[in-house]
């Protein structure tokens, strides 16, 4: 092989950072789950400083904190908000008492302390300023941090003229997205409902009555006028929380037009991601109508179970957070198509957790195994395989990276080619694999992972990003062609043949899907 015919690692390589910090919500003694909250006690003894104490102390937080968080001032004011219920009615406090009550009910998080990995890479926006043969790319990352704690951050790279790639700053104080009024579809919601199992006559009025699109408020309005005589049935109000704790788990998230890109943070807002939201899967999607919109699939996690969500954005700046439901959706590993195919909104997927399937999502809005496309059956991923991200879109077909495991848990990166209008067909695949982890990236947090949550194509060549060992993340880039001159056709179509209904994992881990 000569060099255009290898894949090549970039001398770019991004380290977790320590000091890329959020500023959150903390109540001493909550995790302890001791008898009394410790926070009254707390607001009584700063509220025994007297006035010149009180404004030295939050002078000092400012001097040492100030330059770290946008808005720092605001954050305290919020925090303090959250907890003034503990300060006695009778009291009032001076706006600098408020402020320090709110600094020691804060703390920072570093979000990439214990790892930073699985990057996707996406069209950026914003491509102003480039020169010929340019590119700017958007690249989501997974952030862990303390309590292994998982969050969605963003950073910018410019790629070309041919293999040339620099990163854009990173730089700066980080904020995290704020919640905001958020508009539900019905047939997500009618969706959710059939996969909890939810079928009376309370959640067929309900679903009868919304609008196909209707707001948090629009939703208040449906539930507060079901009939009386329905109410009196049998687990009515049990099944009227149910619905509204199935409707509070989509959610909106906006940030303000001044924060770039890369000072964004998606942190985890609802119970069900309370553990991390893992492997973010971001793909720029063609729309029935031509135009071209954000999608992210990623996992939610709550310490015990995990749930498939999808992310939907115009403009990486608002977004929009829904679940996913159907038997293809249980399991880690959904990654959407770019496009519509024959009218069908496509994905990839691994219900079984070992196969690399493809779903179709029905009429009901919920998405349905069609048809295993490959199975462990070489050395190097014999214990499962899995997609790395979305499928690309070339001439030649539908180019998806692919993962295998092999033994001690070996996590190495391959590739195979899709039909165009009917990915059911299999035409080839890189038997041999594509990367897998040398000396340096075999040692980390997990070792022996490489791992990529999507690439793109630019002027003829293809980029992916990688984590490797769940530490750092790495470039490799080759010219399309020869990715596909290396490919060996296949000939196979596997429709019609279903993998194992498998049950979703119990679980989740600091390596990918």
């Amino acid at each position: 092989m000569n060099k255009q015919d290898t894949i090549i690692r970039h001398d770019v390589v991004m380290q977790p950072d320590g000091r890329r910090v959020v500023i959150k919500l903390f109540v001493p003694g909550e995790d302890s789950h001791t008898v009394k909250n410790r926070a009254g006690r707390l607001i009584e003894r700063i509220m025994q400083l007297d006035e010149d104490e009180i404004s030295r102390m939050l002078d000092d937080v400012l001097t040492r904190f100030g330059g770290r968080h946008h808005d720092l001032l605001g954050t305290f004011q919020h925090h303090y908000d959250l907890v003034q219920h503990r300060v006695p009615p009778e009291i009032e406090l001076s706006p600098t008492a408020r402020t320090l009550i709110g600094a020691y009910f804060s703390h920072e998080f570093a979000i990439e302390a214990a790892a930073l990995c699985n990057p996707s890479m996406v069209v950026h926006p914003d491509q102003a300023g480039l020169e010929p043969g340019e590119l700017r790319v958007a690249i989501s990352l997974r952030q862990i941090g303390e309590g292994h704690i998982s969050s969605i951050g963003f950073c910018s790279a410019v790629l070309g003229p041919g293999d040339q790639l620099r990163m854009e700053d990173r730089d700066g104080p980080l904020t995290v997205g704020q919640r905001v009024d958020a508009t539900h579809w019905k047939n997500q919601l009618a969706a959710a409902l059939i996969d909890a199992e939810i079928d009376n006559e309370a959640s067929s009025y309900v679903i009868s009555v919304l609008p196909e699109r209707f707001t948090d408020v629009e939703f208040e309005d449906v539930i507060s006028h079901v009939p009386g005589e329905l109410l009196a049935r049998p687990h009515a109000q049990e099944t009227i929380d149910r619905i509204r704790h199935v409707v509070s788990e989509d959610y909106a998230l906006q940030f303000p037009c001044a924060v770039p890109l890369h000072q964004r943070v998606m942190w985890p807002a609802t119970p069900a991601e309370s553990n991390g939201m893992e492997d973010a899967r971001f793909v720029r999607v063609t729309d029935p109508d031509g135009r071209h919109v954000y999608q992210a699939t990623y996992t939610a996690y709550d310490g015990r179970q995990i749930s498939g969500r999808v992310i939907f954005t115009r403009d990486l700046r608002h977004f929009e957070v829904t679940r996913m439901s159907g038997p293809a959706a249980r399991n880690k590993g959904v990654a959407l198509f770019p496009r519509y195919i024959n009218g069908q909104k496509m994905a990839l997927c691994r219900n079984d957790g070992e196969t690399l399937g493809l779903a179709v999502r029905d009429e009901q809005h919920r998405w349905q195994l069609s048809a295993p496309l490959l199975m462990p059956h070489r050395g190097w991923d014999l214990i499962q395989v899995g997609n790395c991200g979305s499928p690309i879109e070339t001439e030649a077909g539908w180019l998806v990276l692919t993962h295998g495991v092999g033994p001690m848990r070996r996590y190495a990166i391959g590739a195979m080619l899709l039909d165009l209008e009917d990915p059911s067909k299999v035409l080839a695949d890189l038997p041999e694999g594509l990367l897998d982890p040398d000396d340096v990236e075999r040692e980390g947090y997990v070792p022996n992972v490489l791992y990529s949550c999507g690439g793109l194509v630019h002027d003829g060549r293809f980029w992916m990003p990688y984590g490797a060992s769940d530490v750092r993340i790495g470039f490799a880039s080759m010219p399309l062609d020869a990715l596909l001159a290396r490919m060996v056709p296949t000939g196979r179509k596997v429709t019609g043949r279903r993998a194992p209904a498998g049950r979703s994992a119990p679980g989740s881990s600091a390596s990918a899907s």
